[in-house]
């Protein structure tokens, strides 16, 4: 397959170091898809998982390695850590590797657009305020991600290679997870519509979308935990939201929204 060329690429909820990280379709995605720069936004490592069990596979590491391989060859790899990996902040504009850590960036798209890009932690009340119910949520939602681990192997036996994600399926019937998505990205957008800004650019939450609220442009880059979700711009500033899968070893991808 060719490999896809773009201006600027960003990722974040990869979680390197717990078993919901769909480290191959990761590696699929690094693979074939290029960028002059390259935003890790958040949670790249779970420093939460690994506090509480080693886990560190092979490909996992791969991935580590893919990302500094693409560092040295020209890519502008900037780190943005997240809660999960937030003791990374303490080395805000540090670089290790050819990777620059941040805190938050400001980035210009092609057509002018002034994003934000920041993790998002920092906008969710109940993670910035009330850690403790946080770490209990994502247990809740570890446990979800470990059966659909299984799910995912059993479907593979059976031939079915559709993406099907446990975690997204019952996050979409509970009414209140449901309206503390819509609570968070009205909230962000909110406190930084009156900033001299277009958008923002972010993660965290595990739900994928662009879209404008109030006139402000929202984007958030989803995860590679449940939908394997990235936000890509064109050469002409096109910002895209693609959907990465991988199907019997052959890569394909779909776009599910653009905002030019």
């Amino acid at each position: 397959m060719v490999t896809n060329s773009y201006k600027t690429i960003w990722i974040s909820d990869l979680h390197l170091g717990s078993t919901q990280c769909q480290a191959d379709v990761l590696l699929d995605f690094l693979r074939y898809n290029d960028s002059e720069k390259l935003y890790l936004v958040g949670d790249i490592i779970d420093f939460w998982s690994l506090s509480k069990k080693m886990y560190w596979p092979r490909d996992h590491n791969t991935v580590i390695q893919k990302i500094l391989r693409k560092a040295r060859h020209g890519t502008q790899v900037l780190y943005i850590p997240g809660n999960h990996d937030e003791n990374v902040r303490d080395y805000d504009n540090y670089v290790f590797g050819d990777i620059t850590v941040k805190n938050f960036d400001i980035h210009i798209t092609a057509d002018g657009k002034k994003l934000l890009i920041v993790h998002g932690d920092e906008y969710d009340t109940i993670a910035r305020y009330h850690k403790w119910v946080a770490k209990l949520g994502s247990k809740g939602y570890d446990m979800l991600i470990e059966i659909n681990r299984y799910l995912r192997i059993i479907r593979r036996f059976l031939g079915i290679q559709s993406q099907f994600s446990l975690a997204a399926f019952i996050k979409f019937k509970v009414k209140n997870i449901v309206q503390f998505i819509s609570d968070y990205e009205e909230s962000i957008v909110s406190r930084l519509k009156k900033d001299d800004l277009d958008g923002v650019v972010c993660g965290h939450i595990h739900h994928a979308e662009i879209k404008e609220i109030d006139g402000f442009l929202y984007l958030n880059t989803g995860d590679f935990v449940e939908s394997c979700t990235a936000i890509v711009e064109q050469s002409n500033g096109t910002l895209e939201l693609i959907k990465w899968r991988k199907i019997q070893s052959e890569t394909a991808y779909n776009t599910l929204e653009a905002n030019s």
